[in-house]
């Protein structure tokens, strides 16, 4: 595990912040990537250890700061303590709650330990998934980078869903889940208050929305129909906020470190093997659609790899899927090389691609564009999760549904009988969480880092047949 990096002549800008330093004393930094950097920091007033994340772009800004103060008060989600920006010329300075370890950490141990994970400890883990996914889908968020890493873990054990740098809030749940979330809100009848921007921000303040400091003006009261129109006009006036330059998705593999982990970069298992690129053009729209150049490829829903834009919640059931199927075999379940290859992957273990599995998928963009040849007998998950119970291979399924809408949702599966028969999930403070100082054994046969450095990102490297033709739509694709 790396040490903290202190400064070099006071090169990082947070150094020079006098409102942050004034309130904070930075203990080094923990993580870099292309969009942020990560400190760990110490609160001067009362001592309490947190993370100061530094982003350098606006978009990731403004959706991770809107969507942690609508999940203020969520069960399992990292809590936003406060924040320092004033207009989208500043870096954010986001100060989060500090958690010393990640999901992605607890695999890893489990592996190298070759003692697995408790029955008991898995269910535990899922059940604090499962209520945060619930909490964030209540509140209308999406989170669409849902992975181990950006899952956290207290020293007592506490899971954390963190790092919302490419979450959107639904349109019709916004107002809502500014105002009347079940998670700590006001929920009387009186009008939501305009809250004006100040240099240093409580987590339960408003957003900057321009550069100009208005923190001298009167707050009013503004209907839920204004606010709806003001942020239509902010959309307008800003091609920040509908773009899709998400942090992680180019960072290689710094998200984790963006979220407050403590984890090494170098030890980062999912550095260099499936981050998604951002491909040029493709962004957020102001008519509501959305990219499908979100989230990392090996938890990416099907639909996003045939280039959904009008997807929803469900792409982070999927997600969740993945990663339970991951604790489940220590293993990642699809680890793709390129999306021709994760969809590949995905297709052998769960069959075709069609009308008949998925109810209007040749709708989607590309769903005409590429093709596989007919999988006469896919693997299925059984096989995948081999040696484990029919009732967890069952829930694992329930979330891996090629139509979107049969994937079960967080609240339904938190009621599955699954977690409610022997062995019981473990009290949280009975689970083990990795320490800091752990380190990734590389020379273990079949490690993580059999996943890094797959070469080429081209989706025709891994593929020898390769039958292109001309369609109505340009042209098509078949793999064989």
């Amino acid at each position: 595990m790396a040490s903290t990096q202190a400064p070099s002549s006071g090169s990082w800008s947070i150094y020079g912040r006098k409102e942050i330093t004034d309130r904070y004393e930075i203990l080094g930094r923990i993580g870099s990537g292309a969009y942020a950097d990560v400190y760990r920091g110490r609160r001067r007033s009362d001592g309490l250890a947190v993370a100061l994340k530094e982003i350098h772009d606006y978009q990731s800004s403004f959706r991770e700061v809107e969507a942690l103060q609508a999940l203020r008060g969520a069960p399992n989600v990292i809590d936003l303590l406060e924040y320092f920006w004033r207009n989208e010329e500043d870096d954010a300075v986001l100060v989060l709650e500090f958690l010393q370890s990640d999901l992605s950490a607890v695999i890893r141990d489990a592996k190298r330990s070759g003692e697995g994970i408790k029955v008991g400890e898995i269910k535990q883990w899922m059940v604090q998934m499962l209520r945060g996914v619930d909490a964030c889908h209540q509140s209308g968020v999406v989170h669409r980078d849902l992975k181990p890493s950006n899952l956290l873990i207290s020293a007592d054990g506490v899971l954390k869903i963190a790092d919302f740098g490419q979450s959107r809030i639904l349109q019709e749940a916004r107002f809502a889940s500014l105002d009347i979330s079940p998670y700590g809100h006001d929920s009387s009848d009186s009008p939501w208050m305009s809250q004006q921007p100040m240099v240093v921000q409580d987590a339960n303040k408003a957003l900057p929305d321009g550069p100009e400091d208005q923190s001298s003006q009167e707050a009013q009261p503004v209907s839920e129909d204004d606010y709806l129109r003001e942020l239509d006009v902010l959309k307008a006036k800003s091609t920040f906020y509908d773009t899709d330059k998400e942090m992680s998705l180019q960072d290689g593999g710094t998200s984790c470190l963006a979220t407050c982990s403590t984890g090494d970069v170098e030890d980062d298992p999912f550095q260099g093997s499936y981050t998604y690129e951002a491909e040029e053009g493709r962004v957020d729209d102001l008519s509501g659609n959305l990219t499908s150049c979100v989230g990392t490829r090996w938890f990416r829903a099907p639909e996003l790899l045939y280039g959904s834009t009008s997807y929803g919640q469900e792409i982070d059931l999927w997600s969740l899927g993945c990663i339970f199927a991951e604790l489940l075999s220590l293993e990642p379940l699809f680890p793709g090389a390129s999306d021709i290859d994760q969809l590949g992957r995905i297709i052998s273990v769960l069959g075709d691609f069609t009308e008949e599995t998925c109810p209007g998928c040749s709708k989607l963009p590309d769903y005409s564009k590429i093709s596989f040849n007919k999988v006469e007998c896919p693997t299925g998950l059984e096989a995948c999760l081999q040696n484990r119970a029919a009732a967890e291979v069952g829930l694992v399924k329930r979330l891996l549904c090629y139509d979107p809408a049969s994937r079960a949702t967080a609240a339904e599966l938190l009621n599955n009988q699954y977690f409610a028969e022997e062995p019981l999930p473990v009290p949280v403070f009975e689970l083990r969480v990795p320490t800091p100082d752990d380190e990734l054994d590389e020379s273990l046969p079949g490690d993580w880092s059999d996943y890094r450095n797959l070469g080429s990102d081209s989706d025709m490297d891994e593929f020898g047949g390769v039958e292109v033709a001309t369609n109505e739509k340009g042209f098509s694709i078949r793999f064989s």
